[in-house]
């Protein structure tokens, strides 16, 4: 029986230095890093900054006793809509002494004094109509000439932002002369509850000064109230306008006119709006971490049309979005890819352009990670600005690790 040949002994070394090399080569074998990755793409970068809101009624009238009398009870519940011209409160005038000549002559003049604030209120709600309707329509003829070439774009939104602006004046002008018809019908009441000649006067009737809703009610029982007391307060749901308390420090970046969005208020969409007025006095406000912060006062006014904020109300929460600045149709990465690097410092940019010390990417070249310097420009949002260093189209890693380095290699996730 014939036995096998015994292995060559060189046969034998060579197979384990062939498992050693396989071994020591793994073994050297460069590691690779799990990364994520982001495009250059290009689009708007915007700079902004945010702070918390309260919807406000511009226009609110507080409904409060002329004289001293008794209140029926109310009937009337906050939310209720009112037309102007409809009786809200029966007040019985307690019995009052009759009044010096002074004191009388005092009354007249306030009541005269406030028929002539009617007045002129009456005058400028008619004034102010008229010029409503007149924007109205050089609105709506710019909006014909548009359509036929024959006017700019920039014109025909001066005339539409006219007839918005001329429409809203008419509305406070309105409420204007109703309040001010409120106080010449109180006026009047205070000098009739002192006439002697009038005993046992009938009971007053406090009227709707203009058409809204009610939004509070200071009493709802019968009881005596002193002259001046509120009863009910009442505002127009179609007027409101936000209030936002903002860090002194971005609040000397605003000016009137720069663009505003509202955001998790509570409906489906963004609302727009715009920076009406900045308070010149600031406040100091304690934040949630025990912080003293100077804030300003900020009054925004809405764009959108009623029907986008239905639901909206007095004091409501909003969060406001100020836009400082906007730059469309840029490159830009988001922010999570670039970081300070010292070897960046000085480093130039595509085609030889300077960039910006300290900043720097990693660009992904095939499976190999490349130190890339870059400039920056706008930054917001979760934006960067790439003015240099990148192209379109470009991927780079998001959040390197500490022991990424140059010539690295990839795993992308």
């Amino acid at each position: 029986m014939t036995q096998p040949l015994p292995a060559a002994p060189w046969l034998r070394y060579l197979i384990a230095a062939a498992v050693l090399a396989a071994l020591l080569a793994l073994a050297l074998w460069p590691a690779r890093h799990l990364v994520d990755h982001a495009t250059v793409r290009q689009g708007t970068v915007r700079e902004s900054f945010e702070a918390e809101g309260r919807a406000r009624m511009q226009q609110r009238f507080v409904l409060s006793a002329p004289v001293a009398g008794v209140v029926e009870r109310l009937e009337w519940e906050p939310g209720e809509h009112v037309q102007a011209g409809q009786v809200l409160v029966r007040l019985r005038p307690l019995a009052s002494p009759a009044l010096d000549a002074r004191s009388r002559a005092q009354a007249q003049a306030q009541a005269a004094a406030a028929q002539a604030s009617y007045a002129a209120a009456q005058a400028e709600a008619a004034a102010a109509a008229q010029t409503a309707q007149l924007a109205a329509s050089a609105a709506d003829r710019a909006q014909a000439l548009a359509a036929q070439g024959m006017v700019s774009a920039a014109a025909l939104q001066q005339a539409q932002t006219q007839r918005e602006t001329s429409a809203q004046r008419a509305q406070s002008a309105q409420w204007s002369q109703g309040s001010a018809r409120y106080q010449r019908d109180a006026a009047r009441a205070a000098l009739l509850a002192h006439d002697p000649a009038r005993p046992g006067a009938a009971a007053l009737l406090l009227r709707a000064p203009i058409d809204g809703v009610l939004l509070r009610r200071h009493l709802q029982s019968e009881r005596a109230v002193p002259l001046g007391e509120p009863i009910l307060e009442l505002g127009n749901p179609q007027a409101l306008e936000v209030e936002a308390d903002v860090l002194s420090a971005d609040a000397v970046r605003l000016r009137p006119g720069m663009a505003v969005e509202l955001l998790r208020w509570g409906g489906p969409a963004t609302l727009k709006a715009e920076v009406r007025r900045i308070e010149p006095a600031a406040f100091t406000q304690v934040s949630a971490l025990g912080v003293q912060e100077q804030r300003v006062r900020v009054w925004l006014a809405l764009r959108d049309e009623p029907a986008a904020w239905a639901g909206l109300g007095e004091a409501y929460r909003v969060q406001a979005r100020f836009v400082l600045r906007s730059v469309p149709e840029a490159l830009y990465l988001p922010s999570a890819a670039v970081f300070r690097h010292r070897s960046a410092n000085g480093a130039g940019g595509a085609g030889g352009t300077r960039t910006e010390p300290g900043w720097a990417v990693y660009r992904i070249d095939g499976q190999r990670a490349r130190l890339q310097a870059v400039q920056l420009g706008l930054q917001g949002e979760g934006r960067v600005q790439i003015l240099a260093g990148l192209q379109a189209g470009d991927q780079v890693v998001l959040h390197p690790p500490r022991q990424l380095s140059d010539g690295a290699w990839l795993r992308l996730r």
